[in-house]
């Protein structure tokens, strides 16, 4: 029970966190659309889908509400730059969360039952390392699954500000086509046998991530 709350907790945090950065990213760039809407905030009802939501308890995963944003309201920076940006807050924040609450395990405040953890089960055998251990790996399992250059994720739009401009046109074109990409991507990771694309992109990362903020490896 207790594993579950934390793991609940942690995803909704991870996800507030996430939409919020993006908010805030596009307000300093000059667009306030986001903050019109009432996005500027780190209430959780602001960014949360109720479908979104619903799946994090029965599916064990879920999303928040897109953060809506207007390019052209940028100042002093290019749509497609200020995209860029806008979509690397998201990642880079749930990376520095995790390293937040990775201070405490770090400094051996809490007991963890070593790195080796089990997320659903009991090596973590206290509460605050439960909900600690929680919090640094969905953080960080967010921003790694959104550095995914497939649309809609954030590695979509963050590679499309760095293209050349002619490169990027190209690139753009594949934007319609990102969600059936991502489905399809998601879905082979069940049906065939072995790693998957998403695994064979997210483990790696993953794991290097783990070991700079935690010390040990999760994958």
């Amino acid at each position: 029970m207790i594993t579950l709350a934390a793991f609940s907790f942690s995803l909704v945090i991870a996800i507030t966190v996430h939409e919020f950065s993006h908010a805030l990213a596009a307000t300093s760039l000059g667009d306030r659309t986001a903050q019109s809407q009432g996005r500027l905030s780190l209430n959780p009802a602001a960014h949360l889908d109720p479908v979104g939501t619903a799946l994090i308890f029965f599916a064990g995963f879920g999303w928040g509400k897109p953060t809506p944003v207007n390019p052209f309201l940028f100042l002093r920076i290019s749509p497609r730059q200020g995209m860029a940006l806008v979509s690397a807050a998201g990642p880079i924040s749930n990376i520095v969360v995790a390293s937040l609450f990775a201070i405490p395990i770090r400094a051996g405040l809490v007991d963890t039952g070593g790195f080796g953890f089990e997320l659903f089960g009991e090596s973590a055998n206290d509460i605050a390392g439960v909900i600690l251990i929680n919090m640094v790996f969905w953080n960080l399992l967010l921003a790694t699954f959104n550095l995914l250059p497939i649309a809609p994720l954030d590695g979509f739009k963050a590679v499309l500000g760095i293209l050349p401009p002619k490169s990027a046109r190209g690139f753009a074109r594949l934007e319609q086509y990102g969600p059936g990409i991502l489905m399809m991507t998601i879905m082979l990771e069940y049906i065939l046998p072995g790693p998957g694309i998403l695994s064979s992109f997210i483990n790696p990362i993953l794991n290097l991530l783990t070991t700079v903020v935690l010390g040990g490896q999760v994958l």
